[in-house]
Parts: C-alpha cells; sequence; structure tokens
C-alpha cells in the first residue's frame, strides 16, 4: 500500500535498505503529505522523517550555500571526529570545528554550520566505511549545484566524483542475521534532473539508483483539491464528483501540488469568483480568460464564410475545419487518446499543391480564433532535416551550445499558448522529429531541454504537406482519395511510422483542390486589392481606387499566371502588372500624398492586354 498515492515513498524506503547511494530527481522541489492529514510539508523535511523512522541515528544535511543542517555543531562534530582520524584533522586542510567549551551552548540544529563540498563528502566517504551500529543519513540538496558542465569538470570536480565512487565502493559490506535489515550509511542526492549530475555517478553502479519523483496523479490531485475545498473560491462550486470538479482536476494535469495551493491563494485574492476553467488559464498564461471560452454558437456558426472571405475554392477544406472546431467547442476533442482532455484541441493536415491556400488557411484560422495572425507560429520544417534539428524546437541538453536560449517551439507557446501552430511541409524533417510530434498529439506536452514542461493543451495544430503533389492529376475522378493514399502509403511504408498517421487520424487530413478555375485565381487576386486601396486611402489620400472593368482587369492578370503555381502565382502578376505600372504613376504624376487628396484613382485597361493607365478623377 502506497502512502496516500504517492507510490515513489514506497520504493524510496525499499532502496533504502538496499543501496548506499540514492538519486532523487523530478518534482523535488513540490509539497507533500505522508500521513493523509492535509500536514504538508517540503519533501527534504519528509524524507528526514522517513529516514528516522528507518532507523538512522542522524540525518545530516548540506548544500553547498548554507553547508550542513539537520544537526547541531557538537553532533557534527562527533560524527566528524569519528569519521575521520584526529591525525588527520591536524595542519592544512583538517576539520577543526573549533572548542566547544559547554553543551548548554550547542546551536540548534536548525543553524547551519559552514562545509565545503570536499571536506563534507570526506566524512561521507570515511562514515560509509565505518561499521559502527550508528548509521547515518546523508542528503545532498540542490546538487544540480554541485558540478558544473558535464563535458567540462574542474579537477576539483573529478576529486569529488573519486570520492563519491570511492564512498560507495568501499562502503562496509558486513553482514549477519541481525543486522541484514537495519538502514546502512547512505548518500542521497535531491536534484531537478538526472541528466545534470555526472553519469559517471550512477551509471553501471549497483550501489546507486534513481528515483523519479513524478508530478501528482489525478487521484493526488483530488486529495490536493478536497483539502483545500474551503479555500478556492470558484463559480460554481466545486461539488463532490460533479462535472465541474472532474474538469478541474483534468486541467491540473502537468501541475504540481505547490501549483495547486498556489491557485487556491489566487482565487481567494482577484476580485470576483471565475470559473475553475478560468482560474487555471489566469494562473498558467496570466489571462482572465481563454480564447476557447469566448468561443460561442453565434461566433462558431459563421466561420465558414468567415474563412471563405480569405481562402477561395477550398470549401470542402473549410469544412473539414468547421468540424474540427465543433469538436473542440463541445469538448470532444482529444478523448480517442485519453479522458483527460490535454491533447490540442485540434489536429489537421493539410495536403496539395502548392499555393492553393494551406498555409493562408492556417493565418485565417488563427485570426479567427485569437484575432491575431501572429497567433500562427509557423515552422518551415525544411530548416529541420538533419539528425539534430529536434533540438533547435526544444532547446539543447545541459552542458551543450545553445542551452540556456532554450527551444524556438517550445518558447513560441510559452509566449503564446493560445495558438495554431503550423508546420510547413512536414515531410522535409528528419524522421527523429516525428517522435516530438507524437508527444505533443498524445500527452498535449513537451519538456525542453531545461526541464520545463510546455503544454499545448489550447493550440491546433496544422501539418501541411506537398506529399502526392507530383502525382496527383487534377482530372481524378477521387482526388481526395488519392492523397489520401499518397499520405497513407509515405507514414507507413516510407517513414515506416504508422503510429503518427495513427496520432493526426486520417480523418483530419485534408486534401485541396487543385487552381484548375481561373475564377477561383480571380476571387483571391480581388481579396488582394484591398489592401491595396486601404493603403492609398490612408497614405496617398486618395478618395477610391476603382477599373473601368474591374472584372475584365483581373481576368487578364490572372491569365499571365503559371497556374501549375496555384494562387501562389496571383501576387507575382498583380505586381507586375498593376502594382508596379501604378507606383510609377504615383511617383511621376502625383509626386506627393498631398497631390491626390480627395481624388478617384481610376485604372483604364488598353483593349484586352495588360497594359493599364491611370488617371485622377
Amino acid at each position: 500500500m502506497s502512502h496516500n498515492g504517492i507510490g515513489w515513498i514506497d520504493r524510496f524506503k525499499r532502496e533504502c535498505g538496499i543501496r548506499r547511494g540514492l538519486i532523487l530527481h523530478g518534482n523535488v522541489g513540490d509539497l507533500i503529505d505522508l500521513k493523509g492529514k492535509s500536514t504538508w510539508s517540503s519533501i527534504p523535511v519528509a524524507l528526514r522523517d522517513e529516514l528516522k523512522a528507518f532507523g538512522y541515528k542522524h540525518i545530516v544535511s548540506w548544500d553547498r550555500v548554507s553547508g550542513v543542517s539537520g544537526v547541531d555543531a557538537k553532533t557534527w562534530q562527533s560524527i566528524q571526529s569519528v569519521s575521520i582520524p584526529a591525525t588527520l584533522g591536524e595542519g592544512k586542510g583538517g576539520y577543526d570545528m573549533g572548542v566547544l567549551d559547554d553543551e548548554d551552548d550547542m546551536p540548534n540544529p536548525s543553524i547551519n554550520i559552514e562545509v565545503n563540498p570536499q571536506d563534507f563528502l570526506a566524512v561521507v566517504a570515511a562514515q560509509m566505511r565505518m561499521s559502527s551500529p550508528d548509521k547515518v543519513a546523508f542528503i545532498i540538496d540542490w546538487s544540480q549545484y554541485l558540478f558544473g558542465a558535464v563535458n567540462s569538470l574542474s579537477e576539483q570536480e573529478r576529486t569529488m566524483l573519486l570520492m563519491i565512487g570511492k564512498a560507495s565502493r568501499d562502503a562496509d559490506v558486513s553482514l549477519s542475521l541481525s543486522t541484514i535489515n537495519q538502514p546502512q550509511s547512505l548518500i542521497i542526492f535531491l536534484c531537478q534532473g538526472i541528466s545534470i549530475l555526472p553519469p559517471s555517478i550512477y551509471v553501471d553502479n549497483p550501489l546507486f539508483t534513481d528515483i523519479t519523483v513524478p508530478l501528482p496523479n489525478r487521484d493526488l490531485r483530488k486529495k490536493t483539491i478536497r483539502s483545500l475545498q474551503s479555500f478556492l473560491k470558484v463559480e460554481p462550486l466545486l461539488l463532490p464528483e460533479s462535472r465541474e470538479l472532474e474538469n478541474f482536476i483534468d486541467a491540473l494535469d502537468g501541475l504540481s501540488v505547490r501549483d495547486i495551493h498556489n491557485m487556491a491563494r489566487l482565487s481567494c485574492q482577484i476580485p470576483s469568483p471565475v470559473s475553475a476553467e478560468s482560474l487555471v488559464v489566469l494562473y498558467r498564461y496570466g489571462e482572465r480568460t481563454s480564447p476557447w471560452e469566448q468561443l460561442d454558437h453565434e461566433k462558431l456558426s459563421a466561420v465558414k464564410e468567415d474563412l471563405g472571405l480569405r481562402v477561395k475554392g477550398q470549401d470542402e477544406a473549410i469544412e473539414k475545419v468547421n468540424q474540427v472546431l465543433i469538436r473542440a467547442y463541445t469538448g470532444l476533442s482529444g478523448l480517442q487518446h485519453s479522458h483527460k482532455q490535454r491533447t490540442p484541441k485540434g489536429t489537421l493536415f493539410f495536403v496539395g499543391p502548392t499555393g492553393v491556400g494551406k498555409t493562408e488557411l492556417a493565418k485565417s484560422l488563427a485570426y479567427f480564433l485569437f484575432g491575431d495572425e501572429e497567433s500562427c507560429l509557423r515552422f518551415d520544417m525544411s530548416e529541420f532535416n538533419h539528425e539534430h534539428a529536434d533540438q533547435r524546437l526544444v532547446g539543447a541538453p545541459p552542458g551543450y551550445v545553445g542551452f540556456e536560449e532554450g527551444g524556438q517551439l517550445t518558447n513560441a507557446v510559452k509566449q503564446r499558448p493560445f495558438s495554431v501552430i503550423l508546420f510547413d511541409e512536414i515531410e522535409k524533417a528528419h524522421p527523429k522529429i516525428l517522435d516530438k510530434f507524437l508527444q505533443i498529439l498524445e500527452d498535449g506536452r513537451l519538456t525542453d531541454g531545461k526541464g520545463v514542461t510546455v503544454s499545448f493543451s489550447e493550440t491546433i495544430i496544422v501539418f501541411t504537406s506537398n506529399i502526392g503533389a507530383a502525382e496527383v492529376r487534377p482530372d481524378l475522378e477521387d482526388v481526395r482519395g488519392a492523397f489520401i493514399e499518397k499520405v497513407r502509403h509515405h507514414f507507413v511504408s516510407e517513414l515506416k511510422r504508422p503510429e503518427l498517421l495513427g496520432r493526426i487520424g486520417e480523418n483530419n487530413i485534408i486534401p485541396f483542390n487543385f487552381m484548375a478555375d481561373d475564377k477561383f485565381l480571380i476571387q483571391i487576386a480581388r481579396t488582394k486589392l484591398d489592401p491595396l486601396r486601404k493603403r492609398l486611402i490612408e497614405k496617398w489620400k486618395v478618395k477610391d481606387f476603382i477599373f473601368t472593368d474591374e472584372d475584365k482587369a483581373l481576368a487578364t492578370i490572372v491569365s499571365k499566371v503559371d497556374k501549375s503555381t496555384g494562387g501562389r502565382g496571383v501576387p507575382n502578376a498583380l505586381i507586375n502588372y498593376l502594382f508596379d505600372p501604378l507606383a510609377y504613376f504615383l511617383f511621376n504624376e502625383v509626386r506627393s500624398p498631398g497631390g491626390a487628396n480627395g481624388r478617384v484613382v481610376k485604372v483604364i485597361q488598353a483593349g484586352a492586354s495588360c497594359h493599364f493607365d491611370f488617371e485622377l478623377e
């Protein structure tokens, strides 16, 4: 039976009777309630209680700032003098603690005793070699600061490593029926991540083992919420077994017990009670309301019309996007993987020829959802086509160049948690990158090189690809089916990664139509006239910008577009045949913005050619 759902404590107690060194890493800065009576304590304090109960005579804590704590000066001097013969303490580098005149003058155990790392480890090594019945447990707290970069250790750090290695290797191994169940002298490292410690401490060393201190599971989060029920000011109230309570528990996935305590404080400090979901959003991201909460039925009903204003000729793709948004709005997204709903709000895979609106639809979706096109975080996957490119996404590990900078993807999502994440031309990424996508799509989170976990639960993931664009012909009877088959073949037969296709979901593969019809290109060209008209009104103070025959002019310009480039060729044609001649007209004829104040710029087409003249009315 575990301690109130804290299973790692049971393993800790078991390993104390077996090993000579333990490394506790992960969520070691959290709070713990061993007795289940809302008596919260830090993990180092809880470990001391467990070690005392296990039979250790003394538990000595040390970190490189505070020195020795947990025992008073007399006890530490006693441990030191027993561990190291007096002759070794004479002269330079000795261990003289000074004269302690009177036991009544002993400092309180909570007062720290300054001891440098090498002197402390010398005492540890000596104590572990002894067969004294009074066993001592040594806790090295904040051990991530004990050593520097793993690949460039100093001579002093190598000496300390040797001392630790010898302490465990040469530890007393005497066994008897009377002592086999008794504690052994033990050294414990507490650190945030095991990768921060030199591997020579624990790799292929049966005397050491590591224990991960995880973030609280669902049961522990539920117990924590119950213990803080009277402090959590939310509406509606979190009644037992209510849907609000269950959703709140799920929304706290990835947060620590300390986070939940902080959230209770936050709920009491804000002026008026908010929903539990809004409280999580406020705590996680510093924003009072979530854009997803503001997505109401009326706004969502207009999504197809809204997206269709910018993306032309892709009604089927827009309809599929609408389905994904409705799924997210109703809270049913991600349930195929887990009930926790902490996966991204939606996953979309846009496939089709170049220039048909795949990237434009992603940007339009970001603007619709979050009111800002910059909320579309675009990553060109052709830049991530080498083996170690994943480090650019999540950051280099400790000790490597770029560690302090973090990852491009994780940094971007931390800054904009509400976003559409666009992975452009996914087929060009190195296969190793795909492992990161698996984690995002299944768990809704990613841990960067610094060990910080970033949540993707408020995002929509969009992949774009040109897979099959060179083979699928526009005149095929089932273009959509042909594209889906090409994507399936790519992931299953070429990459040998069918699991990624399973996470994306074949139903979320959205083929885009070819731009074979000029009317769609004309629609695209017409949308580009709006920003031109606005710029002329704002900068040149014109009253309006008109054509003698706009439809004819746009049709003539579109006729010059290379259809193989899709809609991407339309802006280039507009620049060549309309924007550049207009710029020369303004420069040579109008000369300054005041020269066109309140007048209309009229575009006159010369016959059926692509030559345009301009005049002011």
